[in-house]
């Protein structure tokens, strides 16, 4: 059974249709990457699917739970719980900048999980340790690089226990050089089987770490495949010419 089944998604903003009939499913530690132009819709999927964004038609099942069922949500506790399985790391930093990092981890935990101080303490360690920031546990985000910050946002995420974790175009803000940081734990998270969907321009990564790769263009999924098809040997004219324009 799919981890998510999404089929038939539709999202309008006014007239505009971002998104037509999106349907694919996630398989529990697929990597799923979502390419294409700005303006296509991929960010758009992953606010519907966290519930920021709310959808016009469709399915959403996550975990064998409908969170919506042809465009009509679930009672808002139950969609409330199932949101919680995802976390989701935006391209923008998150932090809360009046607190410390070790603050911006335990705080979300202890708060929404009811986990205890002890273990919410412990958890933020080892999580710290995991991105490489253990030294950074009480710095404040203003110390720290565009780098670190999204690396404390990916830990902050995994403070959480969730089973997917959602990627917004999560190096789109950062120097080349912090870029290959923030890539490398993302890279581990994949080995470690983590299920993921990253919405990314990074393509060498994408190849790299993707078991499915979907391209988009003009709010529905042109093409999907592995990565080698997609990037090896893409059926269609506009992903060729998407890849084209980059590589």
């Amino acid at each position: 059974m799919a981890l998510i089944e999404i089929q038939g998604l539709k999202k309008s903003f006014g007239k505009l249709e971002v998104l037509k009939n999106i349907s694919f499913h996630v398989d529990k530690g697929d990597v799923v990457s979502i390419i294409g132009s700005s303006g296509s819709g991929k960010s758009t999927i992953l606010r519907c699917l966290i519930n920021l964004e709310q959808i016009d038609g469709g399915t959403v099942t996550v975990d064998g739970e409908d969170m919506i069922r042809d465009g009509h949500y679930a009672p808002s506790a139950q969609v409330k719980q199932i949101t919680r399985k995802m976390g989701m790391v935006f391209q923008s930093f998150n932090l809360f900048p009046h607190m410390t990092v070790k603050q911006n981890l335990m705080m979300p935990a202890m708060t929404v999980k009811k986990m205890p101080k002890e273990e919410a303490l412990e958890q933020c360690i080892n999580l710290l340790t995991k991105v490489g920031l253990a030294d950074k546990i009480d710095a404040y985000p203003s110390n720290l690089s565009g780098g670190q910050k999204q690396r404390v946002e990916i830990a902050r995420s995994l403070m959480m226990k969730p089973e997917i974790i959602l990627f917004d175009e999560p190096t789109s803000a950062l120097d080349p050089e912090l870029t290959g940081e923030v890539l490398a734990v993302m890279k581990q998270l994949a080995q470690e089987h983590m299920t993921m969907i990253i919405v990314t321009h990074e393509m060498a990564f994408a190849r790299e770490v993707s078991n499915q790769v979907l391209f988009m263009h003009n709010g529905e999924i042109l093409e999907s495949g592995t990565p080698e098809q997609i990037f090896g040997n893409p059926r269609e004219a506009r992903t060729r010419e998407f890849l084209n324009s980059i590589f």
